[in-house]
């Protein structure tokens, strides 16, 4: 057996996020399994407070992982303009990056252990605005001389095709692991070695289920799941048709079925919290007597919920990962590559699994594609208990970066 090595994991968002929870839960178990990591493993955060209030503050308890936050320039005055006139100044724009990363990297400076830095953001290269900060942080740790590994990615195949340096960044990781094959094979197209590259189930498919006593109202096995979010109603073509297709949605499952409702949060961020519509969902349908809401918990103890559901309808890929892996028939109102590719790899196609949010045009739908899945629900479940073992086993592939 190879030498043990240190891991440090960075680019996670925090736990009020359980998809991103989720990631980091799923990618310690793989490597509490493995048993070649060196512990504590560094988790670099984005808030630690909060992961403390979740599954993380378990491990960190145990002794499997320190959590260290991650600063914010924001919340440091005087520091941000010194910095900002700094990088004016001398066009040193990973001076930025150093700040928000400052106290791992005094700790990096005081050991002699080159650990190996693993980003887990998974979804991150998906969105525009955060793409220039990613690579400026693979530069920070790569100049640390640290071997940098890309976990979980997903990126959509026109960012590579356009940007010449969004390339030439991910080639400069050790590894990059891609968590569908549309990312994997674009990322081979855009020129990237066939050793580089590893396609992998995203970890959160490791993810253990914790199963609490069902609310009133949410019947196992009779349940329909739903989860929307403000990132995807910001998505939408039409203005208001998200809200407009799980109004229908609700009513025909009221209606037309035998199903009760069970409204799912998966992130609970202030400035992106998922209560927000399924509150008023719920509001307009509580007293029908067949909608319950769940409550915020940890993303295991989320995970048993929707596990007790008979369909799964899910905006959050994460939710609609716990979903899958509970080997419920999902339907995923998607935005991005991800979605497309995780189905894709599932089922052979996305088509009917996975409606774009943008594709939504008139309020009946999300019923449609509701009802397209319900009515082979059966085949669909049988189809998810064949693959579901082999699919789940496949991330292990994630911590190949061990042999480095």
């Amino acid at each position: 057996m190879a030498d043990k090595k240190s891991v440090l994991l960075y680019y996670h968002a925090g736990s009020m996020n359980h998809g991103c929870e989720a990631i980091v839960n799923g990618t310690m178990n793989m490597l509490m399994e493995d048993g070649r990591v060196i512990t504590p493993v560094t988790i670099v955060t984005n808030k630690a407070e909060e992961d403390r209030h979740y599954s993380l503050g378990e491990l960190e308890s145990e002794g499997k992982c320190r959590l260290i936050d991650e600063l914010h320039m924001e919340k440091h005055f005087f520091s941000h303009v010194m910095y900002y006139i700094y990088r004016k100044v001398t066009k040193d724009y990973e001076s930025f990056l150093r700040f928000r990363y400052k106290k791992v990297l005094k700790l990096l400076d005081k050991s002699t252990d080159k650990p190996v830095a693993v980003s887990i953001g998974g979804d991150n290269y998906c969105y525009p605005e955060m793409i220039s900060d990613l690579m400026l942080t693979n530069d920070v740790f790569q100049h640390k001389g640290l071997d940098t590994v890309l976990m979980g990615c997903s990126i959509e195949p026109e960012f590579m095709a356009k940007d010449k340096k969004l390339v030439e960044d991910l080639k400069s990781y050790k590894k990059v692991i891609a968590r569908e094959s549309i990312t994997y094979n674009a990322l081979l197209k855009a020129g990237l070695a066939n050793d580089q590259v590893i396609l992998a189930s995203d970890p959160a498919f490791r993810l253990e289920k914790v199963e609490l006593p069902l609310p009133k109202g949410f019947k196992e096995g009779q349940t329909v799941g739903l989860n929307v979010s403000p990132m995807v109603q910001g998505k939408e073509s039409v203005p208001g048709i998200t809200m407009d297709n799980y109004r229908e949605l609700i009513k025909h499952i009221i209606n037309d079925t035998d199903y009760q409702v069970a409204l799912i949060p998966h992130v609970v961020w202030a400035s992106n919290d998922d209560r927000e519509p399924l509150n008023v969902l719920y509001n307009e349908f509580k007293d029908t007597g067949r909608v319950v809401i769940i409550n915020d918990g940890s993303a295991s103890e989320l995970k048993g919920f929707i596990s007790k559901c008979a369909v799964f309808v899910g905006a959050r890929t994460h939710s609609t990962i716990a979903a899958y892996s509970s080997c419920v028939p999902t339907l995923v109102l998607g935005y991005s590559v991800k979605s497309r590719g995780i189905a894709t790899d599932i089922f052979g196609s996305y088509d009917n699994y996975v409606i774009p949010v943008q594709d939504l045009k008139k309020a009946g739908d999300l019923v449609d594609a509701f009802d397209w899945i319900n009515d082979r629900r059966d085949d669909i479940k049988s189809h998810l208990e064949q693959v579901m073992p082999g699919y789940i086993d496949n991330a292990k592939k994630n911590i190949e970066f061990m042999n480095l």
